[in-house]
């Protein structure tokens, strides 16, 4: 088979969620398949330093750099099978389409993004529709979303799960634990903390945390910090007006992006993780929070529930006092944060990418044998 791979979502140093699956899914595919021929399309101009041309894993990967913006056709030629691994504009005849679909939150969440980004990723969706072979979800809260939304068919939609990194995300001990204890005094915090990680943007359901926050402070349940890593993403610019007039200034501290290294020692150093998103269609941090032993507290809405099995505490996202509730739950009672955190070990083994990258070349198989 000859297989073509849009790169689009890890050039740029600071990637997130789908670059990350993107990286690893190339990443585990060159160690598990040496027979099959694959094609790495970048899109970069001839001097633009912002992007990376992506490093070739293996004898039987090339890159086709399309300097001048000629297309996919044209760059990249001829292959058996063209997978984008985000949901773009798909404008391709040279082979059939397979398109990774992380999640629908336009649709299901609409009122955290601008009317006009509705309406340009409704195109988007509506293209891949019509147009692609296979449709790749991530969950199957993202491929009941599929099915509800766009009247797909069951027999074009693949499940394959996400995973985790474990050479990135694991417990900490010995001399990495103080290592990890600097970099938070460098990045102004301290422990005990609890923590979030995640863009900034509604949909993370950050206001209710900081509200949940206030709450555990004013009540003297936790003394502590709040941590925030992520990159400032969109309709968040009354976070910091809010976090005044709660009267928590001083003890929310906003890292920005830090490093995988400095992710995995936070994840540690957490004495719990909150992610109560009010749609994810995978999530990322649960896995990832689960992979250092970390206590989780997750929503009990869209594909949290199906990540985090009976690893972590479910709450409403849109009640406040069950966020407080879960918290001070775990903060109180050590045996139970104890066995959050062995469940979370546990769940964190049913996520691996090199079972992403089985099954998504088993979907290559299927779309080139049809």
């Amino acid at each position: 088979m000859r297989i073509g791979i849009n790169c689009r979502s890890f050039l740029k140093k600071n990637y997130a969620g789908i670059g990350r699956y993107t990286f690893n899914l190339i990443k585990c595919l060159a160690k598990s398949d040496r027979e099959n021929e694959y094609t790495l399309y970048v899109n970069r101009r001839l001097f633009d330093l912002k992007k990376s041309v992506p490093a070739v894993p293996g004898k039987n990967f090339k890159t086709k750099i399309d300097y001048l913006n000629r297309g996919l056709d044209n760059s990249l030629g001829q292959v058996d099978a063209y997978h984008s691994p985000s949901p773009d504009f798909i404008k391709f005849d040279k082979g059939k389409i397979i398109v990774t679909v992380h999640d629908l939150i336009y649709k299901t969440y609409p009122q955290g993004h601008t009317e006009q980004t509705c309406t340009t990723t409704d195109k988007q969706m509506s293209g891949i529709v019509k147009q692609a072979e296979k449709i790749i979800c991530c969950s199957r809260s993202t491929m009941d979303d599929m099915k509800k939304i766009f009247s797909v068919d069951d027999k074009r939609l693949e499940l394959v799960y996400q995973g985790v990194d474990k050479e990135i995300f694991y417990p900490v001990t010995g001399e990495e634990d103080v290592l990890a204890r600097e970099a938070l005094k460098r990045k102004g915090g301290s422990v005990p903390y609890i923590l979030f990680v995640g863009t900034l943007e509604p949909r993370k359901n950050l206001t209710n945390i900081l509200k949940a926050f206030a709450v555990l402070k004013a009540k003297k349940k936790f003394m502590g910090k709040l941590i925030i890593i992520g990159m400032k993403g969109w309709m968040v610019d009354d976070i910091n007006s809010l976090i005044k007039k709660l009267g928590i200034e001083g003890f929310v501290v906003f890292t920005g992006y830090v490093s995988d290294q400095e992710l995995r020692w936070f994840y540690n150093l957490a004495e719990v993780f909150v992610f109560p998103s009010f749609y994810e269609g995978f999530g990322f941090p649960i896995v990832e929070a689960f992979s250092c032993g970390t206590a989780v507290i997750t929503s009990n809405v869209s594909s949290c529930p199906e990540v985090a099995a009976d690893a972590a505490l479910k709450v409403n996202p849109y009640e406040v006092s069950e966020i407080v509730e879960a918290v001070s739950r775990i903060l109180g009672d050590k045996k139970l944060k104890e066995i959050l955190e062995q469940k979370g070990l546990k769940r964190s083994g049913d996520f691996s990418f090199m079972n992403t990258a089985k099954h998504t070349l088993e979907v290559y198989q299927k779309v080139c044998a049809g």
